[in-house]
């Protein structure tokens, strides 16, 4: 009855995190906003718009940065300014003012030694093309001259470095000169400031707008826990939309916009699994936040920012409004560090740490912190788990010794099974009667491992989702802990060359998995026997099963598994041997 209110206890807890996660927290409704119209926005596609994109709301126009469809027309030539930072270089376009060219230079796309370093923003020219870009629209009926897809701009230096930085100035011959200036610090963040100065004898009044665009719609990463696409922070809550949502929700809407609201604060990009690229207005001005996916090619998604009011910019005056831009790898240490440097709201949920956010995130500081006194991210795991142990010791001290009074009550209760074969019911009174007189709990065996379900779960989202976790070295033959064992049985282990996950992915069984199964059968042989024999052959089963399961699981997460399962035998051998030492009686009938 214990065994199988143990199976029980596991399979729903696992279904009810997994199934949550999977059909439930993805589709959530999100907090309401106030009411507002779609704008509808410039037709171009390829850089900014030289007339204004205004729609009514309550009787106020309210711009809208470009978001049509992709133009056919072929891009011009790029005309770079250089980026040089330590950790990204690149170039802005200043054909358009685009910054389209980033790669991160402490990451490399392959665990080859000779794999390049990841690029996050591409040229349109490019086949995934990826840029951000910043601009003006004019509000009302204004007939204004403004820098678009093929203005030239001119920078004040020849590259931007962490010590240089750069402004990119456009006059309209018309009075209006603008201009975006530019910083980078050591890592992934961004300074910019737009800005207009007015020589014209008019006032103006216009929308700085900022958008970072996807022509390409990225390939899944494979697995469902994991969020993908634009995400960010609106009216204190995480706002995510995968690119089938957004698409879905964009279709046929004005301006295809798959979600808008106007708030104050907050930040906005498009998410991966282990890249940003993120827009941060003006935390102090209210700013309408969109998220669009425009039809055509590959798909071609968008989040964009524009003011809620427009900057009126008089005579003889300037106006200006600065902002940030953070492009890189989602580091949470990094990102802590920028929430609380520029007061971001939650930047720290760029990083997918799912529902159990308050269990998922201080288990990483804790792998973080023993890793960097280890030096390896594996022996951090290992040494997380002798501390989850020592948390859970009283507990499992009393499952254990629980079950090895169980194993040694085993020939008590199969003579009470056979004596009361026939009354079922009497059974299981003698049963009871002869638990509580030996003080045993036959539910205490599924408690150690229910409670820890949840570490368990929180565990495989960091290991699956920090980059601080990507391509990180075990020892051996384990590379990556954050991708699954490499070896494989049905290769013998590399020996035959072909590749049986063609027929089906279970036939990828590595070395690490097959030692948890060991430690699990090890493990099983020490619990009291099941006294019913279809319970005991499907217990049999159950280290095999696990070992399939786990087979295709990050190797951190086997590793986990593993040296649980050897400590969890160790401490249940030590209360096996001191029960039978302390109450032989026990085994008598």
């Amino acid at each position: 009855m214990d065994q199988k209110r143990l199976l029980i206890a596991i399979a729903v807890s696992l279904a009810i995190l997994l199934g949550y996660q999977y059909f439930a927290v993805r589709y959530l409704p999100h907090p309401p906003t106030p009411s507002q119209t779609a704008t509808e926005p410039a037709t171009s596609a390829t850089g900014g718009s030289a007339s204004s994109a205004t729609a009514a709301r309550g009787g106020q126009s309210v711009a809208a940065p470009p978001g049509g469809a992709a133009t056919a027309a072929k891009p011009a030539p790029r005309i770079a300014l250089a980026i040089d930072a330590p950790s990204v270089r690149g170039s802005i376009n200043l054909l358009g003012a685009r910054l389209d060219d980033l790669v991160l230079t402490k990451y490399r796309a392959t665990e080859a030694p000779n794999s390049p370093d990841v690029q996050l923003l591409a040229p349109q020219t490019s086949k995934k093309s990826y840029f951000v870009q910043y601009g003006w629209s004019a509000a009302g009926e204004q007939h204004l001259a403004l820098p678009g897809p093929d203005t030239v701009w001119t920078a004040s230096a020849k590259a931007l470095t962490p010590d240089r930085p750069v402004t990119l100035s456009w006059n309209n011959g018309a009075g209006l000169t603008f201009h975006i200036a530019f910083t980078v610090d050591a890592h992934y963040m961004f300074g910019v400031t737009q800005s207009v100065t007015n020589a014209s004898g008019t006032a103006v009044k216009l929308y700085p707008w900022m958008r970072v665009r996807r022509d390409y719609t990225p390939p899944p990463s494979g697995d469902y826990i994991l969020f993908e696409g634009l995400t960010g922070i609106a009216h204190g809550r995480l706002q995510e939309m995968g690119y089938p949502k957004v698409k879905s929700n964009a279709k046929d809407k004005p301006g295809n916009v798959g979600y808008e609201t106007t708030s104050k604060g907050g930040w906005a990009g498009i998410s991966d699994k282990y890249w940003l690229a993120a827009l941060i207005p003006d935390q102090a001005v209210p700013a309408t936040l969109r998220y669009r996916s425009i039809p055509g090619g590959d798909g071609h998604y968008q989040v964009d920012y524009v003011p809620a009011t427009p900057e009126t910019v008089a005579p003889g005056a300037s106006a200006s409004l600065a902002s940030h831009m953070f492009a890189g790898a989602k580091v949470v240490n990094l990102l802590d560090h920028y929430e609380s440097k520029y007061k971001i709201p939650q930047f720290d949920k760029a990083v997918d740490f799912g529902w159990f956010y308050f269990l998922t995130k201080p288990i990483f500081y804790a792998l973080d912190y023993l890793n960097a006194l280890l030096g390896n991210f594996g022996l951090a795991i290992m040494a997380f788990t002798v501390c989850v142990k020592l948390l859970f010791f009283p507990l499992a001290n009393y499952s254990y010794r629980s079950m090895s009074k169980m194993r040694l009550l085993a020939p008590k209760v199969s003579a009470m099974r056979e004596r009361y074969k026939d009354d079922p019911q009497k059974q299981q009174q003698e049963m009871m009667a002869l638990y509580k007189a030996e003080k045993v709990n036959p539910a205490s065996g599924c408690l150690p491992m229910v409670v820890q379900i949840p570490v368990f779960f929180s565990l495989y989202k960091d290991i699956f989702v920090t980059i601080e976790m990507r391509q990180a070295p075990f020892f051996g033959w384990i590379h990556n802990l954050a991708a699954m064992d490499p070896t494989n049985v049905f290769t013998l282990f590399g020996l035959v060359p072909w590749d049986p996950t063609v027929i089906s992915p279970l036939l990828h069984l590595g070395a690490l998995p097959i030692i948890m199964g060991l430690t699990m059968f090890a493990q099983q042989k020490l619990n009291p026997t099941p006294p019913d024999p279809v319970q005991a052959k499907l217990f049999l089963f159950m280290p095999i099963i696990f070992t399939f399961m786990l087979a295709r699981f990050p190797a951190g997460l086997v590793v986990y598994w593993t040296w649980n399962n050897m400590l969890s035998v160790a401490q249940q051998w030590v209360i096996m041997r001191r029960t039978r030492l302390t109450r032989p009686g026990l085994a008598r009938t």
